[in-house]
This record gives structure tokens, sequence and C-alpha cells, in this order.
């Protein structure tokens, strides 16, 4: 497809007074032309393999991720078959047991499947190396000379020339937290996202250089400054760092754990997709480069759902699956957004129209109890749901119960949740590349403030291994009850419907997070 959309993870446009319109203007219901996502018609086993044919039959190398026993690096019977299926190795994870893979047979996968010793193999992507490169729709406007000015008179004693814009740090109790703590420099949470500005005054206090990296081909580039995004890239991951950890310096805004250190793990292609290896690396980086807390504001590339009944879907899944929990296993807690759909991830059956987004989609029917949206949907990690200025689901939050495990603000348009002055956006405020700052929408907004109260968590109690921190997570969190009707909009249509308890339920999960127990608890 020509001209994709950036792939960061669901961040949601809404035009709004003095909002900023995101870069990724990913609607519900919007079509694939619009979004860079695609639809889907039931992909037989092997069906991607046939769609590759074209592709690879010039010579073109496409990507692979091929899995065998973890623990061990490929066999020298995988390696030779590997070469024999006209495969190059690119990297392997052998703690993971994941082998990443370029090949321009487009008969790969299924060659290498039939080899003893490979668990699953699969494509990463439909699009050839690299990826089609793109701008952005609607690049973020900064916020201008004279708001800002204006920001600065509303400000209050002690707070950061643009707190008074950020309705959200309240709404979670974090400006109180604050008085009690900052969170430690002993801490440091991974964006997995399109690359992180570090020379961004609210950023450069607080980032993490041995942390960072770019892992966009599937293996580490560590050259000095690889992890940031270039001037055609998307500002996402800039954006997520600053909500974060935006440092209470004085000069901007404030992030929810201002104390604590960020990182930027660079996964995106400058075209926006989030693939596969480049995933797999991310998470294995952060297991061993001492991160404690990732973000996730995206889905893998190129398809929303990953049915397992797909060998090359399956693979990806695996693939994924092995190195999130070898980073939670090696102390970190991995945090991602549910996703701007207004899916319920609990249904029997949702229609994904958008997969896979790097070829042709058409819709197709899929079990989300069976295809995952990954990482948000894998074991162990921490799904958030986004909530506007009022406290309630954000119109385009996924939902779902069992799904969501807590929720945490993510903007929505003040048509449907205004907040109180002298907030004037609905948006969610944060640091922009160049030293700017600006406003975004979406499940990618809510997932770093719960990142950054996990490192909240982590800084009180710094020898809490993740299970705990989680346990922590959702122990304190504010009960939330259902929002019932949920009428968004008000024309009295049910825009969606919340089951379960005032504890726990597919709105809010086990409830809002709180800064302020995070630090206090």
């Amino acid at each position: 497809m020509t001209g994709p959309h950036p792939r960061c993870r669901r961040t949601l446009a809404i035009p709004l007074g003095m909002a900023v319109a995101t870069a990724m203007a990913f609607l519900p219901g919007a079509t694939a032309s619009a979004t860079g996502l695609s639809g889907t018609v039931a992909v037989s086993p092997g069906a991607v393999g046939d769609a590759l044919t074209s592709a690879a039959a010039d010579g073109t190398a496409l990507s692979y991720v091929v899995n065998v026993r973890a623990g061990h690096g490929p066999s020298a019977q995988v390696k030779k078959a590997i070469g024999k299926a006209g495969g190059t190795i690119v990297t392997s994870y052998d703690q993971i047991g994941v082998i990443v893979v370029h090949s321009s047979n487009p008969d790969f996968a299924r060659t290498i499947r039939k080899v003893r010793g490979v668990e699953s193999a699969g494509n990463t992507r439909n699009a050839p190396l690299p990826a089609q490169s793109t701008t952005d729709e609607g690049t973020p406007k900064a916020l201008s000379s004279a708001q800002m000015a204006a920001a600065r008179t509303a400000a209050a004693a002690g707070q950061d020339p643009l707190e008074s814009l950020q309705w959200d740090l309240p709404a979670i109790k974090a400006d109180k937290a604050h008085e009690k703590s900052l969170g430690s420099s002993k801490v440091t949470v991974a964006v997995i996202d399109t690359g992180v500005d570090d020379t961004h005054p609210d950023l450069a206090p607080n980032f993490d250089r041995a942390a960072s990296v770019n892992c966009v081909t599937g293996k580490p580039d560590t050259a000095d400054g690889a992890w940031r995004p270039s001037a055609e890239e998307s500002p996402h991951g800039t954006h997520v760092a600053g909500e974060i950890a935006a440092a209470k310096n004085g000069v901007g805004m404030t992030g929810v754990a201002p104390g604590v250190k960020v990182a930027g793990i660079k996964v995106a292609t400058t075209a926006g997709y989030f693939y596969t290896e480049a995933v797999v690396c991310g998470f294995v980086w952060a297991a061993t480069h001492g991160v404690d807390v990732t973000n996730n504001s995206y889905y893998t590339d190129p398809w929303y759902f990953n049915c397992t009944d797909d060998p090359d879907q399956k693979a990806l899944v695996d693939a994924v699956t092995r190195a999130s929990r070898y980073a939670e296993k090696r102390g970190v807690v991995n945090v991602a957004a549910a996703g701007n759909e207004n899916y319920d991830l609990a249904a029997d059956e949702i229609t994904d129209p958008v997969s896979p987004n790097d070829g042709t989609p058409s819709d197709r029917v899929v079990d989300p109890s069976e295809c995952f949206d990954i990482p948000t949907q894998l074991p162990g990690v921490v799904t958030v749901a986004a909530t506007g200025a009022k406290g309630i689901k954000s119109s385009f939050s996924n939902h779902g119960l069992g799904v969501i495990d807590v929720a945490a603000p993510g903007g929505d348009s003040t048509a449907y949740q205004t907040p109180a002055p002298p907030a004037t956006s609905g948006l969610i405020l944060g640091t922009l590349p160049g030293g700017k700052w600006g406003y975004m929408a979406g499940t990618s907004m809510a997932s770093p403030h719960v990142a950054a109260v996990a490192a909240l968590i982590k800084s009180t109690h710094p020898y809490a291994p993740p299970a705990l921190v989680k346990a922590l997570l959702y122990a304190e969190a504010d009960a939330t009850p259902c929002t019932d009707p949920y009428d968004i909009n008000g024309d009295g249509k049910v825009d969606a419907v919340c089951e379960g308890s005032k504890n726990r339920n597919g709105f809010y999960g086990w409830g809002t997070v709180d800064a302020l127990d995070a630090v206090t608890k």
C-alpha cells in the first residue's frame, strides 16, 4: 500500500481548540487507506507466503523469524537448512531461541518449518526490505509562544510552567505524589517506540543513554543517537517519554515520574511499522540493560490480530511472547496500550478490517481469544485502557472484561469530556522533538501513565519483582465502576457495554492507577 501512516499504537487525533493534532490519526472505523491499518479475510496457512511471491521473485529480501528451542543457538542442521532455503541469518537471540533471517525465497517459511528443531517460522512483513517511507499525516503543532505564556501565568507556585495544562496529573494524584517523591533515578523506563529525542530540555536530565538503542533491523545499533527519530519520523516516542519522565526542572511540563530515568528503544521503521524482529530486539535489549519497566504504545505489524492457526502469524506470536516473557523473568514490568478502535477485546468475535497493514487488507472475522494483538494481549503484560478528563472511558478506547488490567488518562474530545480550567485541551500534553511541547490522545498516552506509576512503585519498593509491582499496581488502583449506560456522544445510543463489578470490569480493569499510593504504600 502507498503512503502508510505511522503505526505508533493507536494515537488519536482529535481537533480541539488549542489542541495539537497528532501525527497518528487512527479514528475508530476509519478505512485502511486513511489509517495505514489493514483489513483481512480468513487467511489459510501459507496464504501469506503466496502473497509474497511477486515481491520475492525479483530477488527482493523479506524478513522472517525462525523459532527454535530456547537456551541454545541455532544448531548446525538449522543453520545449514536456512542457507539451503535461501536465507541469511541477521542475528540470533539464543536465550529465547529466536533467529532473525532475511530471504528472497517466497517458500522460505514453508520450507524451514519442515526442518527438525524448528518449532515455528514465519514472515514478519509483506512490504519488501526496507519498508517504504512516508511522512506523517498531520504533523503535531507545537504550543505557540502565546499559549505557553498563558500557561506560565496560570501555573501555581511549585509547578513547572506548563503543568497547569496537565489535567492528567491530578486525575491520578501525581501532583500529590510529587510532594512525597519524584521517583528514583535508579529506576529506568524504556520507551519501545519510534525513538526519543534525548536532547529535549525536559528529557535530557533524565535520559539513560546506556539503556537506549536502535532495534529497527532486529539487531541492536548502539551508535550514539541511533535511538533518536529523524525529522521525517513520528514524534510519538518523544511524546510518550515526556509523559513518563519529563523533569521537574522549571522548563516546561512535568512527567508522572519526573525523578526516574527514561530510555529510548527505537523499533519503528521510517514508515512507522513495528515489525516482529524489532520488537523482539527491544524486549531482549531491555532485559539485558537494566530496564525496570517498558512502555509499548503500538501493536506489532502487519497484523492487528495474529491468529495462531496461521503458521506465519503463530511464529510472530511465539517470538514476541518469548521476548516479553524473557524480559519479565529478568525483572522488567511490561506495559501496553489497549488500542483505539472501541473494540470489546473479550467479545466472541471482532471484525478486523486492517490486516495486513503493509499489504492488501480485507475484512476477516477473528476470535480475540485465539487471535492476539501483540504485545497487548500477551501473558504478563499490563494492558491499559484510556480515560478522558471526566474520568470515564475515552470514546475510542478498547475494553474487555479480563483483558483490561487498569485505566489511565489518554484524553478525549472536549465535546465528550472537558477538563476543568485552567486546562483547555482534553488531550494529553507531551514533549515533542526539537524542544517543543504538544498534545496527543489515545491509549498510546494512557499506557505511559501506567508505566510511570509502575516506576514509582519500583522506586518505593526497589527489590520488588515484576509480579509484586503488578500486584501493587492493581491493588492500589482506585476502583472505578462501570459507566452504564455508556452513551459518550449523548445521542441516546449505547456506544459500548461495560461488564463486571466496581472492583474489576471491562472498562477500567482493577481501576484507575493511583500515583500517590505508589509512593506512600
